[in-house]
């Protein structure tokens, strides 16, 4: 049995505000009272103009909220955004519209990016505002920091790329390596390395090295990126910092072709010193670096980092399998063979041969090494106490513990932003541009749990469920009383 439905109910007058049509557990009932707005207006002081004249801007913090919308709910551009806040009750409730109010057009965040807000931070201030609110709250916990990266496929074409001869960019920790090689060639009785340039000499400088990359010709800023079985595409990877409860702390951008562990310093750099009171790092084995360790260690902090397989050759010995001897400096092969020191090369690896002679005759020689000079060569960083450090931690319980909750955490985070929020891939395109996407999305990521959370909690203000709107309230009266008369005569 059922009942027909009268749809002509539909055409009724009722007296109704919008603040009745938005449900009373809606999570942007949450969110608005998480947070005050109106920083909104510190943030774009002096990006609009003083002077009244000529028709007004719309306001700043109505303008946020129509893009806080588009990335809390992942929708996928900003003229389908306009259109859900057309007729959504709840969207129009949040930004501050009424009913019959026109929303504006799908092009005009887009013109006040170009016109004020590019090259500024206020996406920036946007996301500090949320993170320092979510801090005041005592709901972050940087006690461990949880860093990884995620790519995010560019709006470029694969096939319409074309090859570049870019020049090479040098290793950021290039100083300190050159001085901790030439201190250790000195201590083993070796001459310094020659200079690429004598400082005294009038030759001219050397041709900078270079290398071939693909680049997009629509997208030039994106890189190629390619790992395991996922298929070639152009991409951006935004490393990314959070806490034991998900909150997103900080990130870099750069294009799809840079590694992870070219990244780190930057991220690392701000993370830290946003957070001194972090004691633990976890990261996965694409950040397990000499360079890396010692970077944590030495700012004493303790690096939580998995097991990483040897990258060495099928049937052939692993380089575990050669042990160091600190005492006597020299590396011991499995079959209890010397490998003696012979020079400190540029790259910071420390180099042991062994004596061909005994290697000729040595019935495992064929898993050892396939050198037609019969001599084996390991190498060993002069950072590589640092490795050691690490593998020393990665034992111990409770850093093991915690390396575990990546999964629960950074992970967590990066699932939900592809998954909730749009951010597997981009439809803009520059640098610029995909770091405002992704600043607003981790803005927006904190902002649904900083609401929630205060909602479990209790804290957040009140709000009231009734408001009078004198001004409709008196159209409506009106309206009532010419229906009245008009009756009347009738």
């Amino acid at each position: 049995m059922y009942i027909k439905k009268d749809r002509g109910q539909q055409k009724q007058f009722r007296m109704v505000c919008i603040e009745d049509l938005v449900p009373q557990n809606h999570i942007l009932r949450d969110i608005d009272r998480a947070i005050d707005f109106n920083f909104i207006y510190d943030a774009v002081k002096g990006l609009y103009s003083e002077i009244e004249w000529g028709k007004p801007g719309i306001d700043p913090v109505s303008l946020f909220k129509i893009v806080l919308i588009q990335f809390l709910f992942g929708i996928r551009s900003m003229r389908q955004t306009i259109k859900e806040i057309e007729v959504n009750m709840a969207y129009r409730w949040f930004i501050g519209y009424d009913l019959g109010e026109s929303i504006p057009h799908f092009s005009t965040f887009g013109k006040n990016y170009t016109r004020r807000f590019k090259d500024t931070d206020v996406f920036q201030k946007i996301f500090e505002q949320i993170l320092n609110e979510a801090v005041r709250c005592g709901f972050v916990d940087a006690s461990a920091l949880f860093i990884d990266g995620t790519h995010i496929k560019a709006s470029a074409n694969k096939h319409n790329a074309t090859e570049v001869v870019v020049e090479k960019q040098a290793k950021q920790y290039q100083k300190q390596l050159e001085e901790e090689i030439e201190k250790d060639r000195a201590a083993h009785g070796k001459k310094p390395l020659k200079k690429d340039k004598d400082d005294d000499s009038n030759s001219p400088p050397p041709a900078p090295k270079t290398q071939t990359i693909k680049q997009s010709k629509v997208d030039p800023e994106s890189g190629v990126f390619h790992k395991g079985e996922h298929e070639k595409c152009f991409a951006y990877v935004a490393n990314t910092a959070c806490d034991r409860h998900n909150f997103i702390l900080n990130f870099v951008l750069g294009a799809g072709n840079l590694h992870d562990s070219v990244m780190f310093d930057r991220l690392y750099e701000k993370v830290v010193s946003q957070f001194p009171e972090s004691k633990v790092v976890a990261v996965d084995s694409g950040y397990k670096t000499p360079w890396i360790m010692k970077q944590i260690i030495d700012s004493e902090r303790v690096p939580a980092v998995p097991y990483k397989r040897p990258m060495t050759k099928e049937g052939f010995f692993k380089k575990y399998e050669y042990v160091y001897d600190e005492y006597y400096d020299c590396i011991l092969c499995p079959q209890n063979q010397v490998l003696k020191y012979s020079t400190t090369n540029r790259e910071g690896y420390r180099e042991y041969k062994s004596n061909p002679e005994v290697c000729e005759s040595c019935p495992v020689r064929s898993q050892c090494t396939g050198s037609k000079a019969y001599q084996k060569v390991v190498i060993r960083h002069v950072w590589e106490p640092y490795m050691e450090q690490a593998e020393e931690y990665r034992y111990m319980p409770q850093y093991k513990a915690i390396y575990k909750l990546r999964s629960e955490t950074i992970e967590r985070v990066f699932a939900d932003a592809k998954e909730k929020h749009g951010m597997r891939y981009t439809q803009l395109r520059g640098l610029q541009k995909v770091k405002m996407q992704v600043t607003l999305t981790f803005a927006c990521m904190n902002l649904k749990k900083l609401a929630t959370w205060k909602r479990r909690k209790g804290i957040l203000p009140p709000f009231s469920r009734f408001r009078v709107d004198l001004e409709g309230l008196w159209a409506f009266s009106l309206f009532m009383t010419r229906q009245k008369s008009t009756l009347r005569f009738a």
